[in-house]
């Protein structure tokens, strides 16, 4: 695992974010795990929950009904309402989750009331704000509901009280049910990195996947069928009184949670862009690792690298296709002549694409997968760089983010500008590094952008960054493109598909002629761009 105890001096609360990160009622750090049918009887004997167990556990029945106005306005903030009913009492749940980016945090208000009727003169209106504040409790509507059998243990780790549930039950909605079995680990008190390294022993029991959906979230779209939508990266919450320390935490954390934020649509294989999104999230990720481990020497941030190289390769294939059955036969098919069938070679491409989305699934849902978020949440919790830092003093934590962020975005940039330079004469396997010391410029200028006053500047810089990089992109894509058509034309050789293969082969011949004069004007906008940071 990688994992070391909390220093007392850098303490900055239990989740490693900044103590300020509170709520009037609480903040909860929740850890959910995908359970196999008929596995959770295994797990509650499991030796890890055996040798930390405070009691033999107790087993409730627990229906919830969840509420929202006809028009999803809760949903629609991120907000989830419910009345669970446990016994003869009834508990009113607010959440909003996840918080601050980070994928295991959840803000939670809880009252008890009279009925399973929800109250919201017991919330704190104003505090929690859109749209609680003026909602009228005649416009909640039941959505959905859940009927679990909820087995409870107190589990007393070492510097940590965690309470399990092991829940096996229905979701319905109308005529519609879904099934689930799951483990929820919840940290009451003490080190949040002990559900982590918990979880990580659970999964040596049974093959667990971590949850990323909640209760709500899979309630909402059994409810409206809803297509899951993918999540762009959002800046890091960075202030210009955060810290190396802080830094770290932070970013990393944002990039989990973009990666996590995306897995179940990726996996529903309905949505092109949640593979897009999360390779994105992979490589953003791995520049990261790539510039803090230049800073501060960190070995496992090379480990973290290498293992989000290796999940990014497992999807590389099914985007290949994702892009090539939707945006390189786009082109060529809006002005196809009528004897080219371009349908006809997307209906060959698609047993490809299912094959590789397989593999994709696959590799999300082996343990090394689970592990790698599991020992990567744990080091953040933990903040366990502090105990690699060698012969560098801790001190070198408590630097200002500002000087921290000077130093990489110039770096940066000086090394875009040695690979760019004599533009016009880059030889393919050069324009190609290019494009990745391009997308590291962009990712780092993104990281540290909310330090910066200047936000016109800032937006100006990275579209600058962002058009070069696509303009390069571009030029590629012929490249990327061949190994595919070569994989179709085994398929089948009928003179019908060789003519459509023959026709992307000229319409990136011809979008790359055309690109060809555009990259030089985008490279010279690049170059002349002044540097949002100071000198």
């Amino acid at each position: 695992m990688l994992n070391a105890p909390l220093s007392p001096a850098f303490e900055n609360g239990a989740s490693g974010a900044p103590i300020a990160l509170r709520s009037p009622d609480k903040v909860e750090v929740e850890l959910k795990l995908l359970a196999p049918a008929g596995s959770l009887g295994q797990l509650r004997e499991a030796p890890a929950i055996a040798r930390y167990a405070c009691n033999a556990g107790v087993t409730r029945r627990l229906d919830a009904v969840y509420y929202d106005t006809p028009d999803r306005a809760l949903f629609n903030h991120g907000l989830s309402l419910r009345v669970r009913r446990s016994g003869k009492h009834y508990v009113q749940t607010l959440k909003r989750c996840p918080l601050h980016g980070q994928p295991f945090l959840r803000q939670e208000w809880e009252a008890v009331v009279n009925s399973a009727m929800p109250d919201l003169a017991a919330l704190p209106a104003v505090e929690i704000g859109a749209p609680m504040e003026g909602l009228a409790p005649d416009t909640l509507e039941p959505i959905f509901t859940t009927k679990v059998r909820r087995r409870v243990q107190r589990l007393e780790l070492p510097g940590a009280l965690i309470e399990a549930a092991f829940d096996e039950g229905m979701i319905e909605a109308g005529t519609r049910r879904e099934p689930l079995t799951e483990i929820e680990l919840e940290v009451k008190a003490g080190d949040t990195s002990a559900i982590y390294d918990l979880g990580a022993q659970l999964l040596e029991i049974a093959p667990l996947r971590i949850g990323t959906l909640s209760k709500a979230d899979r309630g909402y779209a059994l409810a409206f069928d809803m297509e899951l939508e993918a999540t762009k990266a959002k800046p890091p919450d960075i202030t210009p009184e955060s810290t190396v320390d802080d830094v770290i935490a932070t970013i990393l954390g944002s990039c989990q949670h973009h990666v996590l934020a995306n897995q179940a649509v990726a996996m529903h294989a309905r949505n092109p862009e949640g593979v897009h999104q999360m390779r994105v999230a992979l490589r953003r990720l791995r520049t990261a690792c790539s510039l803090l481990h230049h800073e501060v020497g960190v070995p496992t941030l090379q480990t973290l690298a290498a293992e989000a190289k290796w999940l990014a390769q497992m999807l590389g294939a099914a985007r290949d296709w994702d892009v090539f059955i939707g945006d390189t036969l786009d082109g060529p098919a809006q002005a196809r002549p009528s004897d080219v069938d371009f349908d006809a070679l997307r209906r060959i491409a698609e047993p490809h694409r299912t094959a590789d989305y397989a593999v994709l699934q696959e590799a999300v849902a082996q343990p090394r997968y689970n592990r790698f978020h599991l020992s990567l949440s744990s080091w953040i919790a933990c903040r366990g760089w502090r105990n690699e830092l060698g012969s560098k003093p801790l001190a070198v934590m408590m630097e200002p983010a500002p000087a921290l962020a000077r130093r990489v975005l110039a770096r940066s940039h000086r090394k875009v500008l040695k690979r760019g330079a004599h533009f016009a004469q880059l030889p393919p396997e050069a324009r190609h590094k290019l494009r990745i010391a391009l997308k590291q410029l962009r990712y780092a200028a993104e990281f540290y952008q909310r330090l910066y006053t200047n936000e016109t500047a800032v937006k100006r810089f990275i579209s600058c960054l962002a058009r070069l990089q696509d303009a390069l992109g571009h030029d590629n894509d012929a490249t990327m493109t061949q190994p595919l058509l070569a994989t179709l034309a085994c398929d089948s050789v009928t003179p019908e598909l060789q003519r459509t293969i023959g026709s992307v082969i000229g319409w990136q011949a011809r979008d790359r002629i055309v690109v060809h004069k555009t990259l030089r004007k985008h490279w010279r906008r690049f170059r002349a761009m002044p540097a949002f940071w100071p000198d």
